[in-house]
């Protein structure tokens, strides 16, 4: 953790101290409700170490609301069906990562899944810059990237002429 300027920076710090204190308590929250941190779970200042959790009860804040910070939630399923199933089981819908080997898994995921975009063998935070990045639902409304910048920066006009 650290300045994000320096090469050996992994991970820099949350917006403000008021942001990494409310993720702090998500944390703390879900620990007291019987959570277990795999590792970090702890901050100084604006500086909130990389967490994992397990056992989170989807009701809580760090399981359905986004962290919007180093914090994430491993979560058991039984199946495919049901793992699409507790995605789309939210409000947000920004992107999803799928680790699959099995192509009509992947295409199922694409086909099924309620968010902005579906990443396959990544993280749902990989992107480019050319890409269409964005959410559905309560992530978001439009989609970022180049041409979505220039769509932005352009003011669409319309002139109709009718002739008697």
């Amino acid at each position: 953790m650290g300045d994000p300027k320096e090469e050996e920076t992994f991970i820099g710090p949350m917006i403000s101290e008021a942001e990494a204190s409310r993720l702090q308590g998500w944390v703390h929250e879900a620990v007291e409700a019987g959570a277990t941190v795999l590792c970090g779970g702890t901050r100084e200042g604006v500086m909130m170490q990389p967490t994992l959790l397990e056992n989170v009860a989807p009701s809580l804040a760090i399981h359905s609301k986004e962290a919007f910070g180093p914090v994430a939630v491993l979560s058991k399923f039984t199946d495919f069906d049901e793992a699409i199933r507790m995605v789309n089981d939210s409000v947000f819908g920004l992107q999803t990562g799928i680790f699959t080997r099995d192509l009509y898994k992947a295409q199922r995921a694409w086909d099924d899944l309620e968010v902005g975009g579906v990443i396959i063998g990544d993280v749902p935070s990989w992107r480019v810059d050319h890409m269409p990045y964005g959410g559905v639902k309560d992530s978001g409304l439009g989609r970022e990237g180049i041409r979505w910048a220039i769509e932005d920066m352009t003011e669409v006009r319309l002139m109709v002429i009718r002739t008697p």
